[in-house]
C-alpha cells in the first residue's frame, strides 16, 4: 500500500492564462501613417522626375505651334506673284470693258449728230419737193394734163420720203393736236370755230424727228 508523503493541502497549481496584449488602435494608426509618409518620400523624387520629363516634352510643343502659326502666315513667292498677275489682269478686264462702253456710246452719239445734222441739210430739199408737187396739183386741178417731168419729181419725192422713214425718220404730227412746245413752235395764233383753243389749226412749215428726237420743230399757227 502506498502512502501519500505529500499534504492535501498543497494543492495542484493551476496553469496560468497567458494575456496577448493588443497594440492599440492610435499606435497602429500612427505606423499607418510612418509607413506612407515613407512611401510618399520613396516616390516624392520620382514623381519630381516624372513631372520634369513632362514640362520638358511640352515645352518643345510650345515652341513649334508659334512655328507653324508662322508657316501659315508666310506664302510661295510664286503664289503671291500669281495672285497679283491675276488682279492685274482683272483690273485691265474691267477697264477694258468700260473704254468699250464708253467708245461704243460716243459713237453712237457722233452717229445721231452727224445723220442729224445731214436730214436737217435734206428737209429744205423736202420742202421744195412739196412745194412744187403742191403747184403741180393745182395745175392739173384746172383741167391741164400733169407734166410727165413733174410726175418724175412725184416718183423722187416718194422714194425720198420711203428712204427717210427706213432710217427712222419721221414727220411731226401737228393739224388737229394739241400745241406741244416740245415738238410745235408756234408763229401766229388765229381765231377757229373748227378747233378749239390751244390747238394746232394750221401747219406753216413741216417738222420731223429721228429715232424720237425732234429734228427741226413744225412752224404752226394755233388757235386763241
Amino acid at each position: 500500500m502506498i502512502i501519500n508523503l505529500f499534504d492535501d493541502k498543497e494543492e495542484e497549481k493551476e496553469p496560468e492564462d497567458i494575456k496577448i496584449e493588443e497594440p492599440e488602435e492610435g499606435a497602429e494608426e500612427a505606423s499607418e501613417e510612418e509607413g506612407a509618409g515613407q512611401e510618399a518620400e520613396e516616390k516624392a523624387p520620382e514623381d519630381r522626375k516624372a513631372k520634369e520629363k513632362e514640362t520638358k516634352a511640352e515645352e518643345p510643343k510650345k515652341e513649334e505651334a508659334p512655328k507653324k502659326k508662322e508657316k501659315k502666315k508666310k506664302k510661295d513667292p510664286r503664289d503671291e506673284k500669281i495672285e497679283e498677275l491675276n488682279d492685274k489682269h482683272i483690273r485691265l478686264m474691267a477697264e477694258f470693258e468700260n473704254f468699250r462702253k464708253r467708245t461704243d456710246k460716243e459713237k453712237e452719239m457722233m452717229f445721231e449728230t452727224g445723220a442729224k445734222s445731214v436730214i436737217e441739210k435734206i428737209l429744205p430739199v423736202v420742202d421744195n419737193f412739196e412745194r412744187a408737187l403742191g403747184m403741180a396739183g393745182t395745175s392739173a386741178e384746172d383741167g391741164e394734163k400733169k407734166d410727165p417731168f413733174m410726175e418724175g419729181m412725184e416718183m423722187v419725192y416718194k422714194q425720198l420720203m420711203t428712204e427717210l422713214e427706213n432710217i427712222d425718220v419721221k414727220p411731226i404730227e401737228a393739224v388737229g393736236k394739241p400745241f406741244d412746245p416740245d415738238l410745235h413752235n408756234a408763229v401766229m395764233q388765229e381765231e377757229s370755230e373748227e378747233y378749239e383753243s390751244g390747238t394746232v389749226a394750221k401747219e406753216l412749215q413741216k417738222g420731223y424727228t429721228y429715232r424720237g428726237s425732234v429734228v427741226r420743230h413744225s412752224m404752226v399757227s394755233v388757235v386763241q
